[in-house]
């Protein structure tokens, strides 16, 4: 039986924006030449949670990084490491060893500033050497920029906690998206006559700008609705301050408990406030319902 080959991309892949798409279109680039499987190695946390002992709020869990990587990009070997203690005492040629027999590549994509190995020793320089050596295939992707400036993870976190999507939009090169099981809340919207779905962004991951935004959901079957989606801990029917995520699907009627839905953020339309009645947050509802369709309708 023929052994496959990997053509693989090396990163961590947060928010997967336009910097890390021109790595993954490289990599399918490079596997269709070499009739290899493109494949994606990443870490499941965040080096930096380690290495600085510092928590850095993540644009996507890992299951989020690995749905759009295979939804925007068609890449379906997408391999997660556990990144700990003695993944960050790995010397770096121990590292790129291992993976390289363990996965069976045959090509190395990485972009311009990664790093990898104890003490971040494993640079680019290195691993073009290393490459070389060993006979296979290795290609740095320089950065890409956006208004002069290089497209980064850090900034686009920066316009999300702004609740800015359309600029993260721009930088991404898809919506910012949250997937995630449909949960039982108040089924306080029912008897509104504005049925919701509840969902929660998971640990880690960084809650957008609270308030009131234009949405699609997707649903498992494909289907797609335009939706107001609140961001917040619904201050109106709720005291338990957990930040939850409820969208408000425009032309759907059904019940999606246990259901698997993805939100894709598009416009930010209000801050979160707290009403006098249900009926004002009714009315406040279908009016932030219109400005949705509006959006999309432009």
């Amino acid at each position: 039986m023929t052994e496959i080959k990997r053509v693989i991309a090396l990163g961590f892949f947060d928010g997967v924006h336009i910097g890390h798409a021109a790595l993954l279109n490289k990599t399918k680039e490079r596997a269709r030449e070499l009739g290899a499987e493109p494949s994606v190695l990443s870490f499941d946390v965040h080096p930096d949670t380690l290495v600085f002992h510092r928590e850095v709020p993540l644009i996507n869990s890992a299951i989020g990084r690995e749905d759009i990587i295979r939804r925007e990009f068609g890449i379906d070997n997408v391999v997660f490491l556990h990144f700990s203690e003695h993944t960050m005492r790995i010397p770096w040629r121990e590292f790129i060893e291992s993976i390289v027999q363990e996965l069976s590549i045959c090509h190395i994509v990485v972009g311009h500033d990664f790093c990898f190995g104890y003490r971040g020793e494993g640079t680019v320089d290195r691993l073009r050497e290393y490459c070389a050596e060993n006979g296979l295939g290795c290609d740095v992707i320089p950065p890409v920029t956006i208004d002069g400036q290089i497209v980064s993870s850090t900034h686009i976190r920066k316009l999300i906690e702004a609740g800015d999507m359309e600029e993260a939009r721009r930088w991404l090169g898809h919506p910012h998206t949250l997937a995630d099981t449909v949960h039982s809340g108040y089924h306080l919207g029912r008897k509104l006559g504005t049925p919701t779905i509840n969902m929660y962004f998971p640990e880690g991951v960084l809650v957008p700008r609270h308030g009131v935004y234009a949405a699609r959901v997707f649903l498992e079957d494909g289907k797609s609705y335009v939706a107001v989606t609140n961001i917040g801990v619904r201050p109106t029917v709720s005291e338990e301050n957990r930040v939850s995520v409820e969208s408000h699907l425009l032309d759907y009627s059904g019940n999606l408990y246990g259901r698997q839905a993805r939100v894709e953020f598009y416009a930010f339309l209000r801050p979160e406030r707290k009403f006098e009645s249900f009926e004002a947050l009714s009315a406040q509802i279908h009016e932030d319902a219109e400005a949705a369709r509006a959006y999309f309708g432009k």
